[in-house]
């Protein structure tokens, strides 16, 4: 199996392909290595012919605590990747650069994992925090420990919502008011109730039990179900989704320009992080 400095890839069993999440002492924060290494990953599991489903979990106590705020050197890691799409920037003297990169791999990455070929789960544990939102709602299907608790807490830096911005169609319209104005995290349970999450399961049973979905996938011919995914995400399209993301992303990137602009840089201390990923200190 190919090793990845920030993932394990493997095949647990025939027909199925699992991303282990593998920043547990950072709680899968999202650098620019890890994202494009995911994406990577994602490509090999579409390239191999045996490979009709592909897993997303996490190692560590939590799923994801979102984007590497903390990331050095930004710019040369960026730099030392290949890109995947056509917007790129080395101007950082203006606001450009930055939104090349969030396009990049922020809202590019997402839709892309969205669209992939083969069916795709993302086995959630623990929190998913604001930028870990991202990694589960382009997957096809959400099984969920009963401990997962899911947030998205951008307002509190007065910014409109995480990147991918898909909040009505995975919660509905109120929810997603609610989960979006008011920063709270909310539960698997409430996650499943409006329609987010398809399973949930002890944390003990979280593994087996995202096999057994895979495998109750996995016994269809491979082209039926690539054929079936793409005629259900055909539904997006048609319900307005590329729009209200374009939309959303330049509101994204405009708050996220003006709160730089405008916060004293005192406030992205440790604390102010911690509070922000939700994390206390025994987390």
């Amino acid at each position: 199996m190919p090793e990845f400095e920030s993932l394990i890839y493997e095949i647990p069993e025939p027909h199925i392909a699992r991303i282990w999440l593998n920043r547990p002492e950072a709680r899968n924060a999202q650098d620019t290595k890890l994202l494009y290494q995911l994406n990577d990953a994602f490509d090999m599991a579409m390239q191999d012919s045996s490979i009709k489903v592909v897993i997303l979990a996490a190692k560590g106590p939590h799923f994801s605590a979102g984007h590497d705020l903390r990331e050095p050197k930004v710019r040369e890691a960026l730099k030392a990747e290949k890109t995947v799409g056509s917007w790129a920037s080395d101007d950082w003297e203006g606001a450009e650069a930055a939104y090349a990169r969030e396009k990049e791999i922020y809202e590019g990455f997402c839709r892309r994992w969205r669209d992939l070929a083969k069916p795709t789960i993302a086995s959630v544990h623990g929190k998913s925090i604001a930028g870990g939102l991202m990694l589960i709602w382009p997957m096809d299907f959400i099984i969920a420990s009963e401990d997962a608790t899911f947030q998205d807490n951008t307002m509190f830096m007065g910014i409109p919502g995480v990147e991918y911005f898909v909040h009505a169609w995975e919660l509905g319209i109120r929810k997603a008011k609610e989960f979006l104005l008011t920063g709270a995290p909310i539960t698997a349970q409430e996650g499943l109730e409006a329609g987010m999450i398809n399973k949930i399961v002890p944390l003990e049973e979280l593994e087996e039990a995202t096999l057994a979905f895979a495998r109750s996938i996995a016994d269809k011919p491979a082209f039926a179900l690539k054929l079936a995914k793409d005629a259900i995400n055909a539904a997006y399209q048609a319900q307005g989704i590329e729009n209200v993301q374009k939309i959303a992303f330049n509101a994204h990137h405009l708050s996220h320009t003006h709160y730089r602009l405008t916060q004293d840089g005192s406030m992205l201390d440790r604390e102010f992080l911690n509070n922000f990923r939700g994390r206390s200190k025994k987390d």
